[in-house]
């Protein structure tokens, strides 16, 4: 990744922060876009910086259309091109099905797929230029169904839809399009919502026995992104430490979901 331009949206915290330093570890200048946790990504930036690397911080409201195109074109006149685009920013929602409300189903669809979709647009020009690489974050949710989340994977789903289907016009023009589905990775929201001890009995749950780093996510976004994956295109690859390859035979759909995810920026219903 040496010299190689990227952008990371959603860098602020999480998967994305992780992203971000792996690309800086790896020799790359990185424009990272930060929402809601603009302090997370400032802090991510300084970290690159002391370690000799290039790195800006842009802020968007995914859910406004004007500042996601403007954030592709600061992106790349701050770093002078742009090679690799990583649409990570996504937010998420529990809600039993009769209750979801208009806006807040809109509100999912907004941010995770709208925004990605028109922000890959709007810096079409410069990854073609640069015969770049698109790396799409969805989510197991994408591929299992999991009781009150119809709206979140609904929209995952379709980034894993959208990957497969623009890989295939853009890779003619030299553009690669690829995805990635994480299982479960703690990060800071399943700590706001969680206990310990409910985290560690998710990851007993999980059949390599521990739950997902970012880390586990970041090293894979660099490997799409490099020369090494030039042969796959237009496939999400799951990172999911066998959760998905599980035949379940439990009842526990059955039953409420005890926690709220995504209470701090879901309208509520």
């Amino acid at each position: 990744m040496k010299d190689k331009k990227v952008l990371v949206t959603g860098a602020g915290t999480g998967i994305g922060r992780e992203i971000a330093l792996e690309f800086a570890r790896e020799g790359a200048a990185v424009a990272l876009h930060a929402s809601r946790n603009r302090e997370g990504a400032e802090e991510a930036a300084a970290e690159i910086r002391a370690s000799g690397g290039f790195a800006v911080v842009v802020g968007a409201d995914f859910a406004r259309l004007d500042e996601v195109r403007e954030l592709a074109r600061a992106a790349v006149a701050a770093l002078g091109g742009l090679d690799v685009l990583v649409n990570n920013a996504g937010i998420t929602m529990n809600r039993e099905f009769e209750r979801t409300s208009v806006e807040q189903f809109d509100t999912l669809y907004a941010v995770n797929v709208r925004a990605p979709f028109f922000l890959t647009q709007a810096a079409l020009s410069s990854l073609v230029a640069s015969r770049g690489a698109v790396i799409n974050i969805s989510s197991v949710h994408a591929i299992g169904g999991r009781r009150e989340h119809a709206v979140y994977a609904g929209t995952r789903g379709a980034i894993v839809s959208f990957t497969r289907t623009l890989a295939i016009e853009l890779a003619p023009r030299g553009v690669r399009v690829n995805g990635i589905a994480p299982g479960p990775v703690e990060v800071e929201s399943y700590h706001k919502v969680l206990s310990k001890d409910s985290i560690a009995q998710s990851a007993s749950c999980i059949p390599v026995g521990f739950m997902g780093q970012p880390s586990d996510v970041a090293k894979m976004a660099v490997f799409l992104a490099s020369p090494a994956a030039r042969y796959v295109v237009g496939q999400t690859l799951v990172v999911d430490g066998g959760t998905t390859a599980w035949f379940s035979l439990c009842d526990s759909f059955r039953d409420p979901t005890p926690v709220r995810f995504g209470e701090e920026y879901i309208p509520a219903s």
